[in-house]
């Protein structure tokens, strides 16, 4: 790998020699001077017309492109302004300029916007998703990350990228410090057309935690983007053996200067999950299981924000949300012992389970930004705070067939509180002599109570069952701080940087016996990144990247907290108080062309791995445990290639493939363990409009050879449709969606490792039939004249 990175570093380096380059920085303002913010910006090369560069502007109303010396056609559009035409001579004197864009009153009347953002691009080590073409079949932001390209979801709610270690959940550039079916509610919470990006960061920098060796996926909610008063009522359902259906509400307000924006949303959910798994218990026996549960849910989410310039430098926001999450779950379980060969039936019993589940979820944060200079420099702030509630009343019974005794019952109170708090301060400082520094500190601070008590009753007596009854405590203190510099050298950018993390942890099992667990630990985490423009291929711009970086994989407090949970009488789950962190080193070679993502590869190399593992008891060896363990190390190889046809036609489209390889050396209830699997996922997404008011769109994916943890999985995947199309002027959108058309993502599953052989088959509610309508309003207010005009959004002006 290391002799990979170097020749690839060469070739960089040698084609620099031979193409001079230089960094064009343009910023537009308006009349008042402040920036002109999402400005579309084409330049065009006077000696080749096929050479032609787009950006956006920032916030500073800056665009930046990577180009030649040489006569170029600057031209720019932004809704509300006359549009701006200009001849430019570039050379190594003059490649920064500043344009001021003029008011057109007559624009503001009806806009239509035909330039569309694509559905995959690339910024720097960030890859960026569009959801717009797929929200409008979801009902949820879940079923967002569930469609998107390149994502993976198990059934356990974690969201996979590149590696098979999951990815860290951002909200807002966030941490979500919850547990992986914690993460999966909250994201069933969010409305499906809340979302205004998805960044996804598969080797994050120094900047972002060093908890996150699966890469980063961060959720960018929509805030008040669209200049005047808008919003929009979406209602939709989804029918599959059960229905989902929901209505939202979303308001926003902005000025050009503040913004604020509220929303609102209702959703019902019911679905079902069925297994079916056969284990060896004995030489001669196996248990056969059958399972069917339900889980029908009522959510109620509310969010806002607002954001205020107090002068041209000074910007302060406020953001919260807030869910109400109450489920009724039932599940209903067959168990039957067997002679393994013969069928005969030695045992055999039902398992019913009732949980009732109240979630409630509350969260705040605080932002400042100060604009150092004119060019991007800048010093920001990030203060926020979490609470997560959930209380839940799990009711069973287990009755023998036939009936030869009394049934046993049994009721089990589960309590859980967590609070955490995260505050933040980056500096972004730019010099001269573009050079780029960013430094900054962290402290993240969690709370987790869990309390847990059983009883049993049995031929008319209740009793305390102990073996389930828990209580547990858990408290935990990062404190970070990070540097890295970057620097443009022609058209290469290198940047280098570290991230040092103080962890504490403390662990404290209050019953069934007094137990303590203490880990305080430093970390260094280097990163380092390379990105060079190789050549052009028909007109576009092909950049390589080269990235190393160190992280860090923290167990969460469900992995850790010891309290049995029941599944049914032959399974239970508990966390592992003495999990140890595991360590990644990650290399990666890719490359985009025009901003898009086309090829990666990459290795990963991880000690003190842990996972999810399943131990038979040894005094009862129908009896199993799920939990997680330290297994040794693993090496994982991968690479993707992503191809499309950029959007703004008729029809485009993009597909992909990711290929993975896992190699497990270690230790599995002492003895050796040695895995090896390799997997390939496949995906893609089809756009094809008809005119301009109808569209239909495509997407899915395929998994081949799939592996989830130790679980080797059959072939399966999903096929998704939908048909779009607009009326009253575009401000009404219906949508007509299936899922899962041909009920494939389903899967066949093996176990073998250690003790443990198993095999079985998991199906869900995945084939789903649905509506989805959502009408867009709004009114425009210009300041100069202070009259009431009509303002009209298309569907892509909202990104």
């Amino acid at each position: 790998m290391k002799k990979v990175i170097f020749l690839l570093t060469l070739s960089l380096i040698a084609q620099n020699i031979f193409a001079q380059t230089l960094n064009l920085s343009i910023r537009l303002l308006d009349n008042t001077q402040k920036p002109v913010i999402g400005a579309s910006i084409r330049l065009i090369s006077k000696t080749d017309s096929t050479k032609t560069q787009y950006n956006i502007c920032d916030t500073a109303g800056v665009a930046k492109f990577i180009t030649k010396v040489g006569q170029y056609t600057l031209k720019a559009t932004s809704i509300g302004y006359k549009n701006l035409d200009k001849q430019l001579i570039i050379n190594q004197k003059a490649n920064n300029f500043e344009f001021v864009m003029q008011d057109d009153a007559n624009a503001l009347g009806t806009v239509t916007v035909v330039a569309q953002k694509p559905l995959v691009s690339q910024e720097d080590d960030k890859t960026i998703i569009d959801p717009e073409p797929i929200a409008s079949s979801s009902t949820s932001a879940y079923e967002i990350m569930e469609k998107t390209p390149g994502l993976f979801l198990d059934p356990d709610g974690n969201i996979y990228i590149s590696s098979t270690t999951p990815a860290t959940i951002y909200i807002n550039g966030r941490e979500q410090k919850m547990s992986a079916a914690d993460i999966a509610t909250m994201l069933k919470t969010l409305p499906p057309n809340s979302i205004q990006k998805i960044e996804i960061l598969r080797s994050p920098s120094a900047k972002y935690d060093a908890s996150s060796s699966g890469g980063i996926v961060n959720v960018i909610l929509k805030k008040g983007v669209k200049i005047g008063r808008t919003g929009s009522l979406n209602l939709g359902m989804n029918q599959g053996r059960f229905g989902n259906q929901y209505i939202g509400l979303n308001l926003m307000n902005n000025n050009g200067s503040n913004n604020s924006y509220f929303n609102l949303n209702y959703t019902n959910r019911n679905s079902y999950d069925q297994i079916e798994t056969n284990r060896n218990i004995s030489e001669n026996t196996y248990l056969a299981q059958k399972s069917y549960a339900t889980s029908p849910a009522q959510i109620f989410y509310s969010g806002y924000g607002f954001s205020y310039e107090l002068n041209p430098k000074w910007t302060v926001s406020v953001d919260g949300r807030g869910s109400y999450n109450d489920s009724r779950s039932k599940s209903s379980n067959e168990n039957i012992i067997k002679t393994i060969g013969t069928d005969v039936i030695r045992s055999q019993n039902q398992n019913d389970v009732q949980n009732q589940s109240n979630n409630l979820l509350l969260s705040q944060g605080l932002s400042t930004k100060y604009k150092i200079d004119t060019i991007g420099s800048e010093l920001t702030s990030d203060f926020s705070y979490n609470f997560l509630s959930n209380k839940n009343n799990q009711n069973y019974i287990n009755q023998s067939i036939p009936s030869t005794q009394d049934p046993l019952l049994g009721n089990g109170m589960i309590e859980t509180q967590r609070q955490s708090f995260l505050g933040q301060i980056d500096l972004k400082y730019k010099t001269r002599h573009d050079i780029t520094i960013e430094s900054g500190l962290k402290t993240s601070i969690l709370s987790f109570q869990n309390a847990t008590e059983y009883t049993i009753r049995l031929s008319g007596q209740t009793r305390l069952d102990a073996a389930r009854t828990n209580k547990f405590d858990y408290n935990e203190a990062i404190h970070a701080g990070y540097a890295q510099a970057s620097k443009k050298i022609n058209s290469i950018l290198l940047k280098i940087g570290a991230r040092v993390e103080n962890t504490n942890m403390n662990g404290h099992q209050r019953i069934p016996t007094d137990t303590i667990f203490k880990i305080n630990r430093t970390d260094i985490f280097p990163y380092a990144y390379l990105s060079r423009k190789i050549s052009q291929i028909a007109g576009f711009d092909l950049t390589g990247y080269l990235i190393y970086r160190r992280s860090i994989t923290r167990p969460v407090y469900d992995y850790l907290n010891p309290s049995p949970r029941y599944i049914d009488q032959f399974l239970y789950e508990a966390g592992n108080p003495t999990l140890k962190p595991q360590f990644t080193e990650n290399y990666e070679a890719n490359i985009s062309v025009d901003n898009r993502p086309i090829f990666a590869f990459g290795k990963n190399y991880t000690r003190d791995i842990f996972t999810n593992v399943i131990y038979q008891s040894p005094d009862n060896q129908s009896i199993a445990v799920r939990t997680y363990d330290n297994l040794g190390r693993n090496e994982e190889t991968y690479f993707r290639l992503l191809g499309a046809i950029p959007p703004g036609k008729k029809y485009f489209f993009v597909v992909g493939t990711q290929y993975n390889h896992n190699k497990y050396e270690g230790q599995y209830q002492n003895k050796p363990l040695a895995f090896n699997r390799g997997s390939w996922s496949f995906f893609t997404f089809h756009q094809l409009k008809f005119n301009d008011v109808s569209s239909i769109t495509m997407n899915g994916f395929i998994r081949l050879k799939g592996q989830l943890q130790f679980y080797e999985l059959s072939n399966f995947g999903s096929l998704n449709l939908s048909y779009n199309r607009s009326f009253l002027a575009k401000k009404l959108l219906f949508t007509l969606s299936t899922n899962d058309i041909f009920f494939t993502n389903n899967n066949r599953f093996t176990l073998n490792q250690g003790t443990i052989s198993a095999n079985g088959f998991r199906k869900s509610d995945t084939r789903r039939f649905g509506f989805n309508i959502r009408y867009n309003f709004g009114i425009k207010k210009k300041d100069s004249q202070n009259n009431m005009m009509n303002f009209e959004t298309l569907e892509n002006n909202s990104k």
